[in-house]
């Protein structure tokens, strides 16, 4: 397995985890109205995206399994947001613990940064687990702040310092 910048031929398997129900039935963006068009210009947009940084994980094939990102990144206080997503044929394969970590030594190595931040939807236990098992800690709950699929979700906060992941 390994981690590479995203590149055009990626769009379809990117658009099929996009229009997978089991993958994105936690998210908040509606990834499932994508198309073909909209990965491509992402993708091409990621080169001059100075505030947000994505990984596609890759299977030894180079087959793209995934994209996992650092978004919002902020310089000044040394913090950026954490996301993945990985297409259902990756799940159980190690690929979601390997994109992690390489994004993880990326912004603790590289971009210098001191926190890593993200939010999932509390029902999402799935997901729950494998944060606080790639080290991420609770650090609390925003109530009904999120309003997807008609009804208020709750949203829970990991964090993990640079100090945190050093130690792991």
């Amino acid at each position: 397995m390994h981690t590479r910048p995203l590149e055009e031929k990626d769009a379809p398997l990117m658009l099929e985890w996009m229009h997978s129900e089991d993958v994105v039935c936690y998210l908040a963006n509606d990834f499932q109205s994508m198309k073909l068009e909209d990965c491509l210009d992402f993708i091409r947009g990621c080169a001059e995206d100075k505030d947000n940084y994505h990984l596609a994980i890759c299977d030894d094939c180079d087959e793209y399994l995934g994209t996992v990102s650092l978004k919002h990144i902020d310089r000044k206080n040394q913090n950026a947001e954490y996301a993945i997503s990985t297409r259902e044929k990756a799940h159980g394969t190690g690929a979601a613990q390997y994109g992690t970590k390489a994004i993880l030594d990326k912004a603790f190595g590289e971009l210098g940064l001191h926190r890593v931040y993200l939010n999932v939807i509390d029902a999402n236990q799935r997901a729950d687990r494998f944060y606080q098992k790639m080290g991420f800690h609770y650090e609390g709950m925003f109530s009904q702040h999120l309003f997807l699929k008609d009804r208020f979700w709750n949203l829970k906060w990991y964090a993990i310092t640079k100090e945190e992941y050093l130690e792991k």
